[in-house]
């Protein structure tokens, strides 16, 4: 599997047993909340889009491919990836895989618009983000890692 971009973070978390729905695997909209969570921490961890921040992150897209089911108990890892970057958005992408088996159980993606929460409008990229999406990024020096 070869996903676009440069890996960025990496994020490990608990399933729930909440999280498991009446056929006794992972609901599919938790996929949708372990990305983002990977992705804000991400962000976080850049000092980027804080809820109190004049300007942040909204994601105009953002799909999933279901590759294995994710049944309790089971430990996740996060990978995002920062891949092309336009004048306002950015591509991301990411893998969600077992942290004891690496089994891979799907790959998702969202594309995030910059937004001026003042003037409800989107805005330009930040230089941070743009800078983790060039083609000639060192992946390393933008990974945080949140275990």
């Amino acid at each position: 599997m070869s996903v676009p971009g440069n890996l960025v973070s990496t994020l490990s978390m608990p399933l729930r047993w909440g999280d498991m729905d009446a056929y006794g695997h992972a609901n599919n909209t938790v996929y949708f909340r372990f990305f983002e969570e990977a992705r804000i921490t991400w962000l976080a961890s850049l000092e980027l889009g804080a809820k109190n921040d004049p300007d942040g992150p909204v994601i105009i897209k953002t799909s999933a491919t279901f590759l294995k089911e994710l049944s309790h108990p089971a430990t996740v890892e996060v990978r995002t990836y920062a891949d092309k970057a336009g004048k306002t958005s950015l591509d991301t992408y990411h893998t969600l895989t077992d942290v004891d088996t690496g089994d891979l159980y799907a790959e998702g993606y969202a594309k995030i618009v910059w937004f001026d929460r003042t003037h409800r409008t989107s805005m330009a990229l930040p230089d941070t983000l743009r800078a983790l999406a060039a083609p000639n990024h060192n992946a390393a020096d933008g990974i945080a890692g949140t275990e």
